[in-house]
This record gives structure tokens, sequence and C-alpha cells, in this order.
């Protein structure tokens, strides 16, 4: 008896291990390929060049069939996109000015959060004043260049209980 079935479950085997170390189901489908070939040699049909060939075609097929799926859950609207994380989500947020402009730069400080950042006023904006409403515009290194605002934000103080 051929042995050959044992080497396709070993293949499978590292596939599907293999798919918990990525992101996608990708290595997934080559696994229950891989399967479809071990089940072939495990009753005997087909030779080598067969089996590879069912493990090429069922990985594929399921490859191809499971894309629209993925795409259909995991794509996102035109506006979202791009998930916003890290440094990124401070963007749009609005803080207040709790010191103001000085130096040639307009130096200032704003509070977002409840973090205090170096912060300048974006192009275009006059120095920031000692309590105003800004939004973050942008940010560079570790400054912020913000925007007057309308919006007038709670304390973080307010919030935290502080």
């Amino acid at each position: 008896m051929s042995l050959a079935w044992v080497i396709w479950l070993i293949i499978a085997v590292i596939f599907v291990s293999a798919e918990v170390f990525t992101s996608g189901f990708f290595l997934l489908w080559f696994g229950v390929g891989a399967l479809a070939a071990a089940i072939m040699a495990m009753l005997g049909v087909g030779g080598l060049a067969a089996q590879t060939l069912v493990f090429l075609i069922v990985s594929v097929a399921l490859v191809i069939a499971s894309r629209p799926i993925f795409e259909k859950f995991l794509n996102r609207p035109a506006d979202m996109s791009r998930l916003s994380s890290g440094i990124e989500t401070i963007i749009g947020q609005v803080g207040t000015v709790v010191e103001p402009s000085h130096g040639a730069l307009n130096e200032g400080a704003v509070s977002v959060y409840g973090s205090v950042w170096t912060a300048f006023p974006s192009d275009g904006e006059r120095p920031l004043r000692e309590g105003d409403s800004v939004a973050v515009e942008r940010v560079e290194g570790n400054a912020i260049y913000v925007r007057r605002t309308a919006l007038h934000p709670r304390p973080f103080s307010e919030i935290s209980g502080e």
C-alpha cells in the first residue's frame, strides 16, 4: 500500500498550521486541496499526477470562490477604506489651548484627550489664545497643527472626574 496519502496529509497539516500565522484564508484552501489529494491517495484513485492535479484544482477553486465572499464582508465604504490607528486618531479631534502662542513660530500648547501637545496654528490662522477651541489638522513629529473651531469641548477634568 502506498504511503502517498500520509505525505499529502502532512502537507495539509503544514498549510493549515501556517494559516494560523497569516491574516487571510489563503493557505487554508491549499490545506483542503492537500486533504482532497490525501483522500484520493488513500483510496488508491489515480497516481501522483492525478493527485497533484486535484490538489491544484481544489485549492485554486476554493481561493477563487472565497474571494467574493471575503470582499463582501471585509470591504468598507469608500469613506472608511482606511482605518485610523495610533497617532492618526487625533486628527480631527477638538482640544483646548492651554498655553498661548509665543515666539517666532507661534508655538503654544493644546490639550486633547487630556494630553498636552506642542501646537502651532495652521497656515492662515492667527496666534493661539488660551481657552480657544481648536481642531487638530495634522501631526508632524511630536507637534500638532490646529485650526480654530466653534466647538467648545468639556475640559478633560470634567470628563475624568478630576
